[in-house]
């Protein structure tokens, strides 16, 4: 029976209809081309590009040139701090705690030769008064190209919605959305004072994470939060692209980090340093995520996870949602386990 029915697909593909089996034949092969164009264009931006590319975001002719960082003062931000440091940008640390701010800018005064700024802020419980002192703050530095939204926590573990606390759910709110697009609109009006009317570049970069590119279960709030920042970064990024300010939000997977809780490296999870690095080498690509606007996945092996996910399964298909699900599972019943034996 089956092949009485591939007899007569075949007849009326090549006598019936035979143009309709050419343009099937035409199709398959420029979706296999798109494939492997796809695949050499996220192998090209992860292994083959070398060297950091700020300097179009540097004003010309040796002017002094501000970058603006959140969360600072460890993990990724604090590497961003440096490395944009090393590339003689003065930096602008905006964090919640003085005495680590301070040690931060020492470290990038005496290693760098840059200038430093610091403005206390706690995302979590910011007012409108403190955003707009804010606005002044980076307006009073005078020329700003770069603003680094790093701000962000996540769940103390992997928790059903129902489960949540209320108090943990408004905070991850409030610091991964408002306070980033309030931090952003406080910002933005000075670089696009610095980058706008010259023929200087802005860049306006958003950490985001695997779990706004697919759904985590046990971890909703935080993935909604995540994608919300997928969807503003790249309707930023459109608004913005005839001012000259670049804006691309940032894919990674684990990291070595407090945030992550993981402390060893490993061929999927770099360290900050390795991290950041990816990031600074790969500005105004896509690595991974060929398919997104305005949006990069850096580091080499996440960008090839990113592709082969947004390949094949896709990033909302249901079997990839089970896959997380059972993963925070896991993690939710070692965490438990781990606090219990500590109580």
């Amino acid at each position: 029976m089956v092949e009485v029915e591939l007899s007569r697909i075949n007849e009326a593909l090549t006598v019936k209809h035979p143009y309709l089996g050419a343009l099937i034949v035409i199709v398959g092969l420029l979706k296999l081309g798109s494939i492997f164009r796809s695949l050499f264009a996220v192998i090209r931006s992860t292994l083959l590009v070398r060297g950091n590319r700020l300097s179009p975001y540097r004003l010309k002719g040796g002017k002094p040139t501000w970058a603006v960082v959140t969360g600072p003062t460890a993990g990724i931000g604090e590497q961003f701090a440096h490395q944009i440091a090393a590339a003689k940008f003065n930096v602008a640390l905006v964090g919640r705690n003085q005495e680590k701010l301070d040690t931060v800018a020492k470290e990038l005064e005496s290693k760098y030769n840059v200038e430093t700024a610091s403005f206390i802020l706690d995302a979590a419980t910011a007012t409108e008064e403190e955003y707009q002192s804010l606005a002044k703050f980076v307006a009073d530095l005078g020329s700003v190209t770069v603003l680094v939204n790093n701000l962000g926590i996540s769940h103390d573990m992997p928790v059903p919605f129902n489960k949540m606390d209320d108090e943990e759910m408004r905070r991850i709110v409030q610091v991964n959305c408002v306070a980033t697009i309030e931090i952003t609109k406080a910002v933005l009006p000075t670089i696009e004072n610095t980058a706008g009317p010259k023929s200087n570049k802005g860049l306006i970069l958003t950490m985001g994470s695997f779990a706004g590119l697919t759904p985590a279960p046990l971890l909703s709030v935080y993935s909604g939060s995540k994608m919300f920042l997928q969807g503003w970064s790249s309707a930023l990024g459109a608004e913005l692209k005839a001012s000259n300010i670049d804006v691309q939000l940032i894919i990674s997977y684990l990291v070595t980090s407090k945030l992550s809780k993981v402390r060893k490296t490993s061929l999927l999870i770099p360290s900050p340093k390795g991290f950041v690095k990816s990031v600074l080498r790969q500005l105004g690509r896509n690595g991974g995520a060929q398919e997104r606007a305005f949006t990069m996945t850096p580091y080499w092996s996440h960008a090839l996870m990113h592709w082969v996910i947004e390949s094949t399964l896709g990033v909302y298909s249901g079997i990839v949602s089970k896959i997380n699900l059972g993963m925070h599972a896991d993690i939710r019943k070692r965490a438990l386990r781990k606090k219990n034996k500590a109580n």
